[in-house]
């Protein structure tokens, strides 16, 4: 989106986000395969990009300290999700959803083993009816600005990973206003990719170190 006036590059990020969480009602890891053969119109974009970026949470600045977000526990971003995560069990409909990693991120595997039980799946992102949705945005407002130029790389090599894995219709991410955009269906107004298949699950795994510490649930 363009605006005249300045924004907060967190915030954006946040508003950026939330509209891909909550505009699709799949599971976050979210776009996946429907069925075991997905070749057949099969999407290729620029796969320049096939290495995985060293993880925030695993690189180290000169002096010792840990660049890949806030301290364990102590931060405003942990403390924001862990609201989101109280408003899930309480009133987002979710009394299992997990607590978020210590870095502050969710954990995707575990949202997604409570949203693959039967009838789980309406509303693992923002609550059912949208109850949590505020409290996520605020979530996602708290977290520290990420470097959006990795987070494109890591989710492309992802997307190329994920279609070198059978899902061939994957699609890569994108740059908008300096922002990365997450792949993966390509339609997701009206998903085609079926993330509990197992041709997707497959996938997935093989592909999971593609990602950066909070793009897992992105795409």
């Amino acid at each position: 989106m363009n605006f005249l006036i300045r924004t907060n590059p967190r915030v954006t990020t946040a508003r950026l986000r939330l509209a891909a969480f909550v505009a699709v009602p799949v599971l976050a890891l979210s776009v996946a395969c429907g069925g075991g053969d997905d070749s057949v119109g099969g999407t290729k974009k620029d796969d320049t990009i096939a290495d995985v970026p060293e993880s925030p949470a695993e690189s180290t600045a000169k002096d010792g300290k840990s660049q890949g977000g806030p301290a364990a526990g102590k931060s405003e971003f942990y403390d924001a999700q862990m609201k989101y995560v109280r408003c899930m069990r309480a009133k987002g409909g979710y009394k299992d959803f997990p607590d978020p990693k210590l870095s502050g991120h969710l954990d995707w595997d575990k949202i997604n083993e409570v949203g693959a039980q039967p009838r789980a799946n309406a509303g693992i992102k923002g609550g059912k009816g949208g109850a949590c949705v505020d409290e996520f945005r605020a979530a996602m407002a708290a977290e520290p600005q990420r470097d959006q130029q990795k987070d494109y790389e890591s989710m492309l090599a992802h997307a190329k990973c994920m279609r070198d894995n059978g899902v061939s219709r994957f699609t890569n991410p994108t740059m908008s206003g300096g922002h990365a955009q997450p792949g993966g269906d390509p339609n997701p107004a009206s998903p085609s990719l079926d993330p509990n298949s197992p041709a997707y699950k497959k996938a997935r795994e093989a592909c999971r170190s593609k990602l950066l510490d909070g793009l897992d649930g992105m795409q």
